[in-house]
């Protein structure tokens, strides 16, 4: 039990460091062309979002899910391609705020490039709310794996998994430290993730002031 715990930790934070890093990455490049551009690109990329964010994730993974076994790196996948719309609009936020700011006016006017504009003098401004949001992506990736391996959805049978390992809890209610012992390690998994992202958040935040 220990080992299928620690096993199963190991999996659950793998897949949310991974996943909460590359869909910020993508959210962050697209959020920064809409905010910076804004008309058209701004229209179409809203627009686009609106129909990809209607799509049913859980329903893909379960027809998935009937047809092969899903590994580590499809799921991971999967999840890539649906959660990186939830920072885009904090990006581009940001972005619609600073791009008519007189230091970036005074970028252009220079003759800098709308590339380095974006990434080295805009994005870092925004990077605050996108750290702000990101201990929330990787509680939720965490609970999307465990959820899935709850359901039978998840990592192939007889992975080390924290969501299945509820689930024998739940099949063996004789044997009630299974589940009782999964729920807590993953409570105090989400907690210890929350608080250490917004600790990270407090490190890295260009306008906080120390005393």
């Amino acid at each position: 039990l220990v080992a299928r715990l620690i096993y199963g930790f190991r999996i659950s934070v793998a897949f949310g460091l991974i996943l909460t890093l590359i869909s910020s990455l993508i959210g962050m490049a697209a959020g920064a062309v809409q905010g910076y551009f804004g008309g058209w690109t701004d229209l179409l990329f809203q627009r686009f979002i609106e129909i990809w964010t209607s799509m049913p994730s859980l329903y893909l993974l379960i027809i998935l899910a009937a047809f092969i076994t899903p590994t580590f790196w499809i799921l991971l996948f999967i999840q890539i391609l649906f959660s990186w719309t939830s920072i885009v609009g904090l990006v581009r936020a940001e972005f619609l705020r600073a791009r008519n700011f007189e230091y970036v006016r005074a970028a252009r006017a220079l003759g800098l490039s709308d590339g380095r504009i974006m990434f080295k003098h805009l994005l870092p401004n925004a990077v605050v709310s996108t750290i702000t949001f990101m201990p929330f992506i990787l509680a939720g990736s965490v609970t999307v794996l465990t959820s899935l391996d709850f359901l039978g959805f998840g990592l192939p049978p007889g992975s080390p998994s924290l969501g299945e390992l509820i689930a024998q809890g739940k099949n063996n209610l004789q044997a009630p430290w299974l589940g009782i012992t999964g729920f807590f390690v993953v409570s105090i998994m989400l907690t210890l993730l929350v608080f250490i992202g917004e600790a990270v958040r407090d490190a890295l935040d260009p306008r906080k002031t120390f005393a």
